[in-house]
């Protein structure tokens, strides 16, 4: 088992699907970003870090309008906000916490 953190839009992202991260967001994403290579063999929607990280073989999937890490470190991390912002979009924890910074996060209320 592990933590996953999510790049999702909204605070129900689940339940909103008109704000969901679309596949083809996350493809178009991938592609423009040279640090990104999609691993088809994990996935078609999977893709490597080339990054730094205490982890050998950093990645990102998308599934059902997110797109997430397991167990990221605070370089992954730094990633996927960098990768929220671009796509207007914000990093979120399995528990909802928001993450501002790889160390930083709150709860909405």
């Amino acid at each position: 088992m592990g933590y996953d953190l999510h790049i999702v839009r909204g605070a129900d992202h689940y339940n909103n699907l008109a704000h969901q991260i679309s596949s083809d967001e996350w493809l178009n994403y991938v592609s423009s970003d040279p640090e990104l290579t999609l691993d088809p063999q994990n996935g078609s929607h999977f893709a490597r870090w080339s990054g730094c990280s205490e982890h050998p073989e950093p990645w990102l999937d998308w599934f059902q309008g997110t797109i997430f890490s397991k167990n990221p470190d605070s370089a992954i991390i730094n990633k996927m906000l960098s990768i929220a912002q671009q796509l207007d979009a914000q990093v979120r924890g399995d528990d909802g916490e928001i993450y501002t910074s790889p160390t930083e996060f709150h709860h909405d209320d």
